[in-house]
């Protein structure tokens, strides 16, 4: 299975990338993870991502796509893969096509997990973090049920701060969901509920294309 997942921030894409790789047996690749290992290894797109984010810069558009694009060369693609914030606009995404093309294994599916925005940011909002191993934690809580350490909400997890991320997601990643829908691979599902429920969801939409 070649798989890509898109959807908000709080969509839950982190948690089912973990389920439907193991599921199809394929590696889930997420652009962190790339980067952390390439900065971590020192390579020549290591080095260079670095320079511009020591000077304070984003990391452009051709520097991820040729990490993303060697990561895809590694051995543990031979049965496919799950890509999770990759790619995060049309320009990306038409690398990849390109580039998949080339190697004659284009992506099968685009799954979607859509979810309403009041939702996510109740979701998210509610969320607190502990401060001394970092463990997620429900708002009720008063210690870390992990190692009883403080609890305390996040920058990231405020409304005010979650609804600037959503309208983000909605200017610059959104157009990708037109994008793979014009491609006729965009297959969406609800994101709400159950996270066993979900990931049934998306393996019973996903097996149209996998049987």
């Amino acid at each position: 299975m070649r798989l890509v997942l898109v959807g908000p921030p709080g969509a839950g894409k982190g948690t089912q990338a973990q389920f439907l790789a193991a599921h199809y047996s394929i590696p889930h690749i997420s652009t962190g993870d790339i980067f952390r290992a390439n900065l971590k290894a020192s390579t020549p797109l290591g080095l260079k991502a670095k320079g511009f984010m020591d000077s304070g810069q984003l990391v452009p558009d051709s520097v991820t796509n040729e990490m993303v694009k060697d990561r895809l060369t590694h051995d543990d693609v031979a049965n496919g893969f799950l890509l999770d914030g990759f790619p995060r606009n049309t320009v990306q995404a038409e690398v990849l096509r390109a580039f998949l093309t080339e190697k004659g294994a284009p992506l099968q599916a685009v799954l979607e997990l859509a979810i309403e925005n009041e939702i996510i940011i109740k979701r998210l909002s509610s969320r607190r973090t502990c401060k001394e191993c970092g463990a997620p934690a429900a708002a009720n809580l008063e210690k870390c049920a992990a190692c009883g350490g403080e609890l305390y909400q996040r920058e990231d997890d405020k409304e005010e701060v979650i609804a600037k991320r959503l309208a983000v997601y909605e200017e610059q990643t959104a157009p990708i969901v037109t994008f793979y829908r014009n491609e006729g691979l965009l297959i969406t599902i609800g994101a709400d509920g159950d996270v066993a429920d979900i990931t049934e969801r998306a393996i019973t939409a996903l097996s149209r294309v996998h049987g």
